[in-house]
């Protein structure tokens, strides 16, 4: 463990570019990698780092397993003692509890480990075994008579509240040796989300993983999957094999190993306990000496002698660091699948409105504008109808092709994104109340400018009769949307202001058609495009994965 700080600096290097990704969009390996992301974090955050830092702080012995396994009753077995308030060592609140040795307190006081969790520390009560076992303890009936287990729901099948949130309760005892650590982690199986995902928490945090489970349920899928997941880190890793019949015990012992060593995990040590009445808590006791003694006696061996607690923490630590070879080109694939989604969702959306303005820019050319009202007021004019209605209705027949080719060109993103399933992280383009205010608001602004630039070039005219402005604008109006159908109007437009006026005008005009036309379309494909902007969806991710793995394989 004689580590040199630049791998603790490309460790921290990756953690960062870890921490830093983002899986926002539901694909289908979306829920791996994020459940990916949160084992990495935890493990450099609560193990790696901390460990590669202080090599010489205490071993930390995870217990874990499903509910009912009796991990409790085996922390407190191995303490030799009840640990925490009230007699019960893991209130219902399901909050995890560390003990240590009064020695080794200093090292999980601070945020060394678990800097995630507060730490909370309980009244400090003396109780020896031989009270215990004698049922003269003051925790009898009342107190551990809820016992660890059954108070916790394992026995009777409950479940548990949530723990108390960000909470780890810090414990010592003096039966402990000294540079050794156990903590009670809540069931993995539990049906309360929370207390699964801290127990896969606390595990990650392990130098030494123990997995128990019982003889009813040593075959069971939540057990096996830890047992595959430690086997796939090469951590140090411990079976207890919990609560056996006796008339059954060689039988189930030896089924058990064969399990084990079909899972290539034959040479794991393997600890097993008979059933017996203190199994069952009730207040009855710890379980005896005798049942626990070889798992204590691995445990200080790996404490007290130098070599076997080196081997215990490089094998943990070396697969954790092993298993990034692994596991952060798989994150950057999520994250480039994640970028590729977001491309093909945000290409769908301005191909859709990329598409509706080269539609409104040809219906324009074939006089689309000049239909309905606006033609017949075209057609009456300058006699039936005078230039402000025929301008009126011009820009509301440009303000309707407007807005159905926004509606449309949301029918299109809506179509494109039912065939993609990263849409469903996104609200679906429905019918907005306000964009036709929002489209009436711009063809308005594009009129006010338009009749400004009609008024500044009769301004401009040396002429004694300057043309009415109004006139002018409908004039223009009607020559930029009226297409093929208006052509007349560029003639009388010309008559007016003269030809290079004329030329002036339609120039400029043309030009505000198309900035308008853009403003609106632009405007509204941002706003569709701006839950997935908001998602902040990029591929450099990908590109910082890799390289800070890159950083760590040279320094390793």
């Amino acid at each position: 463990m004689d580590v040199r700080p630049q791998l603790i600096d490309a460790l921290s290097a990756l953690r960062d570019r870890v921490a830093a990704v983002r899986l926002p969009l539901p694909l289908a390996g979306a829920p791996r990698a994020r459940q990916t992301r949160a084992e990495l974090l935890a493990q450099l955050d609560d193990y790696l780092l901390p460990r590669l830092r202080d090599p010489e702080a205490p071993l930390l012995v995870v217990v874990g397993g499903s509910t009912g396994a009796g991990k409790s009753t085996l922390v407190n077995s191995l303490v030799g003692r009840r640990v925490s308030e009230a007699g019960v060592l893991r209130p219902t609140t399901r909050t995890p509890v560390l003990v240590c040795h009064p020695d080794d307190h200093h090292w999980f006081a601070g945020m060394r480990v678990l800097p995630d969790l507060t730490r909370v520390w309980l009244p400090h009560q003396e109780e020896d075994r031989g009270a215990v076992d004698r049922g003269t303890g003051g925790y009898g009936g009342a107190g551990y008579g809820a016992d660890d287990d059954e108070a916790d729901d394992e026995e009777a099948g409950g479940e548990g509240a949530p723990p108390e949130r960000n909470t780890l309760r810090i414990e010592t005892a003096a039966t402990l040796p000294r540079g050794l650590a156990l903590l009670d982690a809540p069931d993995i199986d539990s049906l309360v989300v929370d207390n699964r995902l801290l127990a896969a928490e606390l595990i990650c945090a392990a130098d030494v993983w123990v997995m128990v489970t019982t003889a009813s349920r040593y075959a069971d899928a939540v057990p096996w999957h830890l047992l595959r997941t430690a086997k796939e880190y090469d951590a140090s890793l411990v079976t207890v094999l919990d609560r056996v019949p006796h008339q059954v015990l060689e039988e189930v012992s030896r089924q058990y190993a064969a399990l084990l060593t079909r899972a290539g995990l034959g040479d794991v040590p393997r600890f097993t306990i008979p059933e017996l009445p203190e199994s069952a808590g009730a207040g009855r006791g710890l379980l005896p000496t005798t049942a626990i003694a070889p798992l204590l006696a691995w445990l200080a061996h790996r404490v007290r002698d130098p070599a076997a607690r080196q081997q215990a923490l490089v094998r943990t630590a070396a697969g954790v660091v092993d298993s990034l070879n692994v596991r952060m080109p798989e994150l950057a694939g999520a994250v480039a699948a994640q970028y590729a989604a977001a491309v093909r969702l945000t290409g769908a959306v301005e191909d859709a409105y990329t598409a509706e303005g080269e539609r409104v820019r040809g219906q324009l050319r074939r006089g689309a504008v000049l239909a309905g009202d606006a033609r017949t007021r075209w057609r009456g004019h300058p006699r039936d109808s005078t230039a402000r209605e025929l301008l009126d209705s011009l820009a509301e027949s440009f303000g309707a092709l407007l807005q159905c080719a926004v509606a449309a060109a949301d029918e299109r993103v809506e179509e494109a994104w039912r065939r993609e399933p990263a849409a469903g992280a996104l609200p679906v383009p429905a019918p907005d109340g306000e964009a036709a205010e929002r489209v009436g608001m711009a063809v308005r602004r594009w009129r006010r400018v338009l009749e400004e630039l009609a008024e500044e070039e009769v301004r401009q005219l040396e002429r004694g009769a300057a043309p009415d402005a109004e006139t002018v604008a409908a004039l223009l109006a009607a020559a930029l949307l009226g297409g093929r159908r208006a052509r007349e109007a560029g003639e009388r437009l010309a008559e007016r202001v003269g030809a290079q006026s004329a030329l002036r005008l339609r120039d400029r005009g043309g030009e505000l058609v198309t900035t308008y036309i853009d403003r609106v379309l632009h405007g509204e494909r941002d706003r569709r495009l701006a839950p997935l902007d908001a998602l902040e969806v990029s591929p450099e991710p990908q590109a910082e994965l890799i390289a800070a793995l890159s950083l760590l394989q040279k320094e390793r």
